[in-house]
């Protein structure tokens, strides 16, 4: 029986059936029983996303104007790593007073970096339905991307005010207060989510991250943290392998490397010149991706891969079993516990040697994470301790960074000519802590004609800003010695370094590619050298491009060579001009030299591995 005239219209489409499908050819515009929508429901609850698909699809061949369906099968295709966008859309457009739909909708959008309009997506989704603690989580993550940090923690403030044992929410909260510099609070937030969900593997990544910012947490708290993270994840993993399908006397290794950072990121930029000199007739490498990330870098780097694999959206124990069938001697982990990680799948231990290197800089506390490759700089003798791996010491540097390939000359001096000398940072504004502003504060004020240049993501909020600028008066430096700047094109941003003098270091959370991009631009760091491998992470830099002068041991040196380098701005300028040589001749850029050490470090691994009594 047809509806009446102003009844909805049984196409599901929200319309009253005289605007909708009245006078239509009704065979198209019909909805199916209203039990095939609760069954599609069921099963997308229950995980059985491609059977959702299959069936949403065969559907919607029947009914083209099934609007539940659109969203169902656009939910479904979301959750497999397909591209679900075309079909939300439709969804939203069968469907426009659907919060949901437009819910889902700004996922798709979130998924292809579309961040604006995810936001608008959100809001009209709020609009709907203005107490919804989804989508105002939604909106926040949105908002951080476009570096509206504080309307992000007011939206998931909100959400949690509806939905208090919200434990994502609680997680990501901590994410935007650590963004806006706020840490304390930041790991309040961590703890609440593991308190509502102590298995939230997501947070505790985030909590360990976010203990290396600060000074006031000891290595040996890290440490425990991450025994502890190492715990859960070894309870989840339910089925951990103990033997496994690679060859045993290999003529060439096959190693994996874990990472959702193959595209234009610090990662990419540190593992892009190393690729592409890896000896293909020793090691073959294949890629796992988590994140769907790509962009002209993915391009550059894929071809260096015998096989490119995706864990996006995949199960721990699911990726655990692609792995292991893949007969992978190592498997590389290069996120640590940074986005996009995955070091619950290391715990199933899907090949018989497991290493971490490059995204992170301390340990995993993943039982089956056998070494973690170092430095001597790095990780000195005595801070072997702090580590649940093994560390394997990589000759020179544990990293090497590729070289922009961007044609900008090195710039004279800036203090030679403007009277004035200028600091610079354009570090994550969460690493400027109020340690490091008090020994800023110091510095100048003993220059008194000294500026200071900041620049990143999170200036690019008026209100951080204004936040920003506060905090430094606090601690002596006027808002007239300082300019604030966001984020800019990476060729504008190393041009941005024309402005610059020197860069001061961040601690007990140095700089990595923010320094190496500096090198290249002939700007040296003044970095402080700490007690751990992140703390002197900077110190394994500039030594590795010969700058051992650059690296202080207290913060009165730090201050002192502060000091001191900028009064003799002769030879800064001497140095400023042939740094990009002497960066570029050294091992820190040298990816053949780097190659042919990580090469030797995978075979050792696994001869010491093969060697080892059973």
């Amino acid at each position: 029986m047809k509806p009446g005239r102003n009844d909805p219209c049984s196409c599901g489409s929200g319309k009253k059936y005289k605007h909708c499908c009245e006078g239509k050819d009704t065979a198209r515009h019909a909805a199916p029983e209203p039990s095939e929508a609760s069954q599609l429901l069921a099963l997308l609850n229950a995980g059985r996303f491609p059977e959702v698909e299959s069936r949403a699809r065969a559907l919607l061949a029947q009914y083209p104007d099934f609007a539940t369906g659109w969203k169902l099968l656009g939910a479904a295709l979301h959750m497999q790593g397909k591209d679900s966008l075309p079909t939300l859309q439709k969804a939203a457009e069968l469907f426009p007073g659907d919060a949901e739909a437009h819910n889902h909708l700004g996922n798709a959008l979130k998924d292809r970096g579309q961040y604006r309009d995810a936001a608008a997506s959100y809001r009209r989704s709020l609009e709907i339905k203005p107490n919804s603690p989804g989508a105002l989580y939604n909106l926040g993550m949105a908002l951080r991307e476009i570096g509206q940090v504080h309307e992000a923690i007011a939206c998931c403030r909100r959400a949690l005010k509806l939905k208090p044992d919200f434990a994502d929410a609680h997680n990501n909260l901590g994410n935007f207060l650590k963004d806006a510099g706020l840490l304390d609070e930041a790991v309040e937030s961590y703890r609440r989510a593991l308190k509502l969900d102590p298995d939230n593997v997501i947070a505790r990544s985030n909590l360990l991250f976010v203990l290396n910012y600060s000074a006031k947490y000891s290595p040996e708290t890290c440490l425990e943290e991450a025994r502890q993270y190492g715990r859960v994840a070894a309870r989840l993993a339910k089925g951990r392998f103990t033997a496994w399908r690679c060859a045993a006397a290999p003529q060439r290794l096959r190693v994996g490397i874990v990472s959702g950072d193959l595209y234009g990121h610090p990662v990419g930029h540190f593992l892009e010149s190393t690729l592409a000199q890896i000896d293909q007739s020793r090691v073959e490498l294949v890629a796992y991706a988590t994140s769907q990330k790509a962009d002209e870098l993915t391009a550059r780097i894929r071809p260096h891969f015998a096989a490119w694999r995706t864990l996006h959206n995949q199960s721990d124990e699911g990726a655990a079993r692609l792995i292991h069938a893949d007969g992978v001697h190592v498997l590389l982990d290069i996120a640590g516990h940074t986005a996009h990680n995955r070091l619950p799948v290391f715990a199933w231990k899907p090949a018989p040697v497991q290493a971490t290197w490059l995204g992170y800089f301390a340990t995993t506390g993943v039982t089956g994470m056998d070494y973690l490759l170092a430095d001597e700089v790095g990780v000195p003798e005595a801070l072997r301790q702090h580590f649940t791996e093994s560390i394997w010491y990589l000759p020179d540097t544990r990293l090497c960074f590729s070289a922009p390939d961007i044609g900008l000359a090195v710039a004279p001096l800036p203090a030679q000519t403007n009277q004035q000398f200028t600091f610079g940072c354009f570090q994550n504004l969460a690493k400027v802590s109020d340690g490091v502003l008090a020994v800023w504060g110091k510095i100048f004020a003993l220059l008194p004609e000294a500026r200071l240049r900041m620049q990143c993501n999170q200036l690019a909020d008026p209100a951080v800003v204004e936040q920003t600028l506060q905090r430094l008066q606090q601690h002596g430096i006027d808002h007239a010695r300082v300019t604030l700047h966001g984020a800019l094109r990476r060729e504008d941003y190393l041009a941005a370094h024309s402005e610059v003098d020197l860069i001061l270091d961040t601690f007990p959370y140095p700089g990595g590619t923010t320094t190496c991009e500096a090198l290249w631009m002939g700007v040296p760091t003044l970095t402080l050298a700490g007690d751990s491998l992140l703390a002197r992470q900077g110190a394994s830099l500039l030594a590795a491009a010969g700058l051992n002068e650059w690296i202080a041991a207290s913060k009165d040196e730090y201050i002192a060579k502060a000091i001191a380098f900028a009064h003799d701005r002769h030879k800064l300028a001497m140095l400023r001009a042939g740094l990009r040589e002497q960066a570029g001749r050294s091992p820190l850029f040298d990816a053949p030299r780097f190659a042919r050490n990580l090469e030797d470090a995978l075979w050792g691994m696994w001869q010491a591995r093969r060697d080892a009594p059973a």
